[in-house]
């Protein structure tokens, strides 16, 4: 499912193809994805200037004109996709759901062959108060966000770190590959209980956090399975995972020999599969 840099670059995407232009046309080719569409998608939608392209936590926002907003989640396969004005037009797929023509002639899909993502219009009144979004922790990428944050979260919380990290309450995006990558490179042990962490290692992990997810979306995200930029290109960061998806390969900047202890080990936390250095994470 997509993390905080796979949503973050198809925003980053989107935004000079969207912001300040009128939505032309659009067309709904089926009645829902995970959910039912909002009733009267196509007419509310429609003649609306998008005034901001953004994103909270693993969702995409855009502010609309008239005090609405269309708030979104790629799911498990969701992708936009966008061809220009002097791009040749492909034929519409049975899986493109959303059809949108801008003002100035671009073209933007909303592809998901399983149908995992959610479209909404929520009024931007009430978008802070959403459900999706109102106990969301603090942004990672933020100025705000630091080891002190991590050290309040943490306190009250009995579980791994590793489970707490995935937490939306706790950093808002955070998910599976990038709670490994980054215990990886903070050196912390994604079993230890995140209460047992001190002041230095929660300001070690939120600066891996932070790191990561920057060297990420310089990547373009990380393409496992569905994830695709709005120029169609695959993100590239799943080439520079250090330990995610790696069990029993060696170890980047570590001192272990993975012919005797393993390399990469791989456990089970809350469901998920959780990858990490022995050697290194303590």
């Amino acid at each position: 499912m997509p993390e905080l840099p796979e949503v973050e670059t198809v925003c980053r995407g989107l935004a000079p193809f969207l912001e300040q232009r009128i939505l032309q046309e659009v067309d709904v080719r089926r009645a829902d994805l995970r959910q039912p569409f909002p009733d009267n998608l196509q007419q509310r939608l429609t003649g609306r200037r998008v005034q901001r392209v953004h994103r909270r936590g693993k969702y995409y926002i855009w502010d609309l004109d008239d005090g609405m907003c269309v708030l979104g989640h790629l799911g498990m396969s969701g992708s936009w996709r966008i061809h220009t004005a002097q791009d040749e037009q492909p034929a519409i797929g049975k899986h493109d759901h959303l059809v949108m023509r801008t003002d100035r002639d671009d073209t933007l899909t909303y592809h998901d062959p399983r149908r995992f993502g959610v479209l909404l219009l929520v009024s931007s009144n009430a978008l802070p108060g959403h459900p999706l979004l109102r106990s969301m922790g603090p942004e990672p990428l933020s100025d705000a966000f630091d080891g002190s944050i991590l050290v309040q979260a943490f306190s009250r919380r009995r579980t791994t770190v590793k489970v707490a990290l995935l937490d939306q309450g706790v950093v808002a995006g955070i998910g599976n590959i990038y709670a490994s990558e980054a215990l990886y490179r903070a050196g912390i042990a994604p079993d230890r209980p995140a209460h047992s962490l001190d002041e230095r290692e929660c300001r070690s992990l939120a600066g891996a956090v932070q790191s990561v997810l920057f060297d990420a979306l310089e990547s373009g995200g990380s393409s496992l399975r569905d994830h695709m930029q709005v120029n169609g290109e695959l993100g590239y960061f799943q080439h520079r995972f250090a330990v995610y998806d790696r069990m029993g390969q060696p170890c980047p900047d570590c001192t272990c020999d993975h012919t005797q202890g393993g390399g990469v080990r791989r456990i089970i936390q809350a469901g998920r599969s959780t990858f990490f250095c022995a050697m290194r994470q303590r």
